[in-house]
C-alpha cells in the first residue's frame, strides 16, 4: 500500500514555479524576441497549411460556404484557450509550452502526456505541412513547364487504405521536395534564433501581401449566389453539411491555428515575456482569424464550395476566372513562403519542448544539449529536423495530418484546467497578466475545445490512443526512473551544470 501510495505521489508531483524562475533566468537561451517579433512569429505559423489547403477542403467536404463560423467557433476557443496561455506564460517564462503549465499545476504523469501529444502539434504538423510546400512547389514548376521532377520524387511511397490502419505502397520513391525544405529550415533554426525571426518575418510580410491581394481583387468576383444555401442541408452523412458539419470542420481547421501557441515556447527567448507574451499570442490570433473569415468567404463566393475539394482550394477559385490569372503565380509563391514560415515555426517550439523536458530528466540529456556559439538546443532540432523529413518523405498528408489537431486540443484543454486549479492552490503567486472571469473564461475553452475534439473522426481517437500507449511506455522505461524533480536535482540554471552544453 504504501509503495502505491509513493508512487501515485511520484506520478502526479508537481514542479515548483520557483525553479521554473530559476531556470529562466539563466544563460541557455538568447532574449532576442520583442513584441513585432512575437507577433509575427505567430502570425508565421497561423498562415499557412489553413489558408493556403485546409479552407478549401473543409469547406467542400463539411461546412460548405459557412465555413466562416467553423473559423468563428475554433477561433473563439484558441481566444479562451489563449488567454489562459497568456496567464501561464507570463507567469512561468520559459520554454516548454503546455508542458511545463501541466508540470507546475497537474504533475509530472500528466506533463508527460501534454509534452508527448504536443509531439503530435509541432514535429507532425511540421511534416503535414511539408507535404503541402512539396504540392505547391510542383504546381510552380508545372507553371513554368519544368518537369525535371518525376511523381515518383514528388508523391509519398505509402498511403492509406480505407480507414483502417493498414497502408501500401504507391510506387513512388520519396516526397523528395518535402524532405529537403525540411532540411533547409532544421538548418535555419540550427543557426539561431535570432536569423530564424527576420527570415521569418520577411516571409510573413510577403504572405500577407499575397493574403491581402487575394481578398481585395477576388471580391469584385464573388457572386452571392454561391453563398445559397449558406448552410447546406445535411446529406445523412454525419458531419457533412448542416451544423454537424460546421462543428466537424472547424476541428479539422484547428490544425490551422497551431502557430499561435507555439509562441508560448519561445517565451525564454523573449525581451520582456511578461507584456510580449499576451500581445504576442492574442494579437497573431486576431489578426489571422480576421483574414481567414474574409479569405474563406471570398473563396467560396468566387466558385460553387464544392469545387474547392482540392489541395490548392486558392488557386482553384482564381483559375475560374481569367481576369485574375495573373495573381496565380504570386499565389504560389505565396503559398510556398507561407508554408516555408508554418515549417520553420513548428521546428523552434518542437525541439524547445525536447529541450525542457530533457533538463526534467525525463528525456535523455542530449535533448537539452545547447549550441555554445548559437545558444539553440542544436541537437534537439536535428533530432527534430530528421525525423520531420522522414515523416514527410514517406506519409501522405491525411495520416500526417489527422492527429495534429486532436495533439493540439487536448494540450489546450489541460492549460485551461491547469489555470483554474493553480487559481485555487497558488492564489499568492505574482501574475503579471491575469485572465479577467477566468471561471467562465477557461471553462468555456474547455468546452470548445472539447467539443470539436469529439466531433473529429472516430479513427483519430484510435490512433491517438495507439500514440498515447506508446508515450506511456516511454515514460516508466526511462523518464519515471530519470525525473530531477523525484531525485530532488536542483532545477537547472546553466547549461553548463547540467553537462547539457
Amino acid at each position: 500500500m504504501n509503495n502505491v501510495a509513493e508512487t501515485t505521489v511520484g506520478l502526479f508531483a508537481t514542479k515548483p514555479i520557483a525553479d521554473y524562475h530559476a531556470e529562466a533566468a539563466g544563460k541557455h537561451l538568447v532574449r532576442a524576441l520583442g513584441i513585432p517579433a512575437l507577433i509575427a512569429f505567430g502570425i508565421g505559423g497561423i498562415i499557412g497549411t489553413g489558408i493556403f489547403v485546409l479552407t478549401g477542403l473543409a469547406a467542400a467536404q463539411h461546412a460548405g460556404p459557412a465555413i466562416g463560423i467553423s473559423f468563428v467557433i475554433a477561433g473563439l476557443g484558441c481566444m479562451f484557450a489563449g488567454l489562459c496561455y497568456s496567464e501561464f506564460a507570463a507567469m512561468v517564462p520559459v520554454a516548454g509550452s503546455a508542458y511545463s503549465y501541466s508540470y507546475a499545476t497537474l504533475g509530472e504523469f500528466v506533463a508527460w502526456f501534454v509534452g508527448w501529444n504536443l509531439v503530435l502539434e509541432y514535429m507532425m504538423a511540421c511534416a503535414t505541412v511539408s507535404v503541402g510546400w512539396s504540392r505547391y512547389l510542383v504546381r510552380l514548376l508545372e507553371h513554368f513547364n519544368i518537369n525535371f521532377l518525376p511523381s515518383a520524387l514528388t508523391s509519398a511511397p505509402l498511403r492509406a487504405v480505407g480507414d483502417s490502419f493498414n497502408v501500401e505502397r504507391t510506387g513512388a520513391i520519396v516526397n523528395l521536395p518535402a524532405v529537403l525544405i525540411v532540411a533547409v529550415a532544421a538548418a535555419l533554426c540550427y543557426k539561431g534564433i535570432k536569423e530564424s525571426a527576420t527570415v521569418n518575418n520577411v516571409i510573413v510580410a510577403i504572405k500577407v501581401s499575397i493574403v491581402l491581394a487575394v481578398i481585395a481583387f477576388g471580391a469584385s468576383y464573388v457572386n452571392s449566389a454561391n453563398w445559397i444555401p449558406f448552410i447546406p442541408p445535411n446529406t445523412g452523412t454525419f458531419g457533412q453539411f448542416g451544423w454537424s458539419g460546421i462543428i466537424r470542420a472547424a476541428g479539422v481547421i484547428f490544425f490551422a491555428y497551431i502557430g499561435f501557441d507555439a509562441v508560448s515556447t519561445v517565451a525564454q527567448e523573449a525581451k520582456d515575456p511578461s507584456r510580449g507574451m499576451p500581445i504576442g499570442m492574442l494579437g497573431s490570433l486576431i489578426i489571422c482569424t480576421v483574414l481567414y473569415i474574409l479569405m474563406s468567404s471570398v473563396m467560396t463566393g468566387m466558385v460553387p464550395f464544392r469545387q474547392l475539394d482540392d489541395a490548392a482550394p486558392v488557386v482553384v477559385a482564381l483559375n475560374a476566372h481569367p481576369q485574375l490569372n495573373w495573381l496565380q503565380i504570386w499565389v504560389i509563391v505565396g503559398a510556398l513562403c507561407g508554408l516555408t514560415s508554418v515549417i520553420i515555426t513548428m521546428i523552434i517550439p518542437q525541439a524547445r519542448i525536447w529541450l525542457i523536458m530533457s533538463r526534467d530528466g525525463l528525456l535523455p540529456k542530449f535533448f537539452g544539449a545547447v549550441h555554445p556559439k548559437f545558444h539553440t538546443p542544436h541537437k534537439a532540432t536535428v533530432i527534430t529536423g530528421l525525423l520531420a523529413a522522414t515523416f514527410g518523405g514517406l506519409l501522405p498528408i491525411d495520416i500526417l495530418g489527422e492527429l495534429v489537431s486532436i495533439g493540439t486540443l487536448i494540450a489546450f484543454i489541460v492549460v485551461c484546467i491547469g489555470v483554474l486549479v493553480l487559481r485555487y492552490t497558488r492564489p499568492d503567486l505574482p501574475r503579471p497578466f491575469r485572465v479577467k472571469g477566468v471561471w467562465v473564461v477557461a471553462p468555456l475553452g474547455v468546452f470548445f475545445c472539447a467539443g470539436m475534439a469529439v466531433f473529429l473522426p472516430g479513427g483519430t481517437w484510435i490512433r491517438l490512443l495507439v500514440w498515447s500507449f506508446i508515450g506511456f511506455a516511454l515514460y516508466f522505461v526511462y523518464g519515471y526512473k530519470h525525473s530531477r524533480l523525484r531525485s530532488g536535482a536542483a532545477p537547472v540554471t546553466d547549461a553548463s551544470q547540467s553537462g547539457h552544453a
